[in-house]
């Protein structure tokens, strides 16, 4: 790793996202281009996606077919077995419990009481992003939910300090699942990178062999559109 220049983040601020994708190579490739994105080799067979020398974000092989081939957005705390029976006692679930990554950190994945699913992550030698909010990164999180009143509450009492606390400047919204999916789509989270043009950029995902599964649309947070990449990894890209 470089020498961190990620900023501390405080509990339930999203602090990074990854990829679990059944081709890693092939994922370096569409991101690559699409982002200007470099890699380098991470702990076991993951990646580390740079953008100009900063960690932006990882990849990772998935271990088991069956599982979705999916982003993953994670949101800082100081003591994830703490936040997992947090979580627990909310009505949440967690369903992989806090494992240490070497000394990068401390993990866990869990999912809220909708069943959207979400990564914890305990800081060791890496805190997180170490470039956010600019083309080509990460800039927002949005949970798509059936009841947005029980995430609200369900978040805001985990995380009141990074979403409602005095001078919070969330970069985490919430919103009903029907206002852009159909109604049958389980809750989930979408992972959004900002981007300079969003035609273009959504006609970039096309030619790499991605899809678009919500054309551009309005938001109060900036024009979005949600994509998939060439293997079915959905996220949305951004412009403010």
């Amino acid at each position: 790793m470089a020498e961190n220049r990620a900023p501390v983040y405080a509990e339930g601020a999203p602090c990074w996202v990854d990829a679990e994708l059944p081709d890693v190579e092939a994922g370096k490739r569409f991101y690559g281009e699409l982002f200007g994105w470099t890699f380098e080799e991470a702990f076991g067979s993951s990646v580390w996606a740079r953008l100009d020398g900063d960690l932006v974000a990882s990849l990772a092989p998935k271990t088991d077919g069956r599982m979705p081939t999916v982003w993953t957005v994670s949101f800082a705390t100081p003591d994830a077995a703490a936040l997992g029976r947090r979580i627990t006692a909310a009505g949440g679930q967690v369903v992989m419990a806090p494992f240490a990554v070497a000394d990068l950190g401390v993990a866990a994945l869990a999912t809220d009481p909708d069943g959207a699913v979400f990564g914890l992550w305990q800081a060791g030698t890496h805190p997180g992003f170490e470039r956010r909010y600019e083309p080509g990164t990460f800039v927002w999180a949005e949970l798509y939910t059936r009841d947005t009143a029980a995430a609200n509450a369900f978040y805001g009492e985990l995380f009141h300090e990074a979403l409602f606390g005095s001078g919070a400047q969330p970069d985490f919204g919430r919103a009903d699942v029907s206002e852009v999916f159909p109604a049958e789509m389980p809750p989930h989270f979408v992972t959004h990178f900002r981007v300079t043009d969003l035609d273009d950029t959504v006609g970039a995902v096309q030619r790499l062999g991605g899809r678009v599964q919500v054309p551009p649309f309005e938001t109060s947070y900036g024009h979005v559109a949600v994509v998939t990449d060439n293997q079915g990894a959905s996220f949305a890209v951004l412009r403010r």
